[in-house]
């Protein structure tokens, strides 16, 4: 069954080892075509390592905390009312830097796929795995 509305206490949490996601629309729960979007909690210290989505951009939006946000090899230091947009197969990853919880809107589009979402892990090649290192 798909929503038009989406009530926070009703949305279940996914975590994850960077901290929570919840799905604020994607095809299984409000039958999207076009956007599928996240909110999500970045636990202080966590971070959601490099990765892409081929064929999805993303907007990336700062409601809380400090997150250090890279775009390929370029990074910025992201606050609350900041945003970042990844075009669709450019690695990009986020991580808290702040000493409390950052909260987060992500926005994809399209949907791809049943769950409207798409992510290819890199985190473990060269030269991602060690760009932080370098920075």
């Amino acid at each position: 069954m798909t929503n038009k509305f989406r009530i926070a206490a009703e949305i279940h949490p996914d975590q994850h080892d960077w901290g929570t996601g919840r799905w604020v629309s994607h095809p299984p729960s409000t039958d999207a075509k076009q956007l599928t979007v996240l909110e999500g909690t970045i636990v202080s210290g966590q971070g959601h390592g490099f990765h892409k989505h081929p064929d999805q951009e993303e907007v990336l939006y700062v409601i809380s905390g400090r997150v250090e946000q890279w775009i390929d090899r370029e990074k910025r230091i992201l606050g609350p009312g900041d945003a970042a947009f990844i075009p669709a197969g450019t690695v990009h990853a986020s991580f808290n830097i702040g000493q409390s919880d950052a909260k987060v809107v992500a926005i994809f589009g399209p949907c791809v796929g049943s769950a409207g979402f798409e992510m290819v892990g890199v985190a473990d090649q060269s030269p991602w795995k060690e760009l932080r290192a370098r920075s």
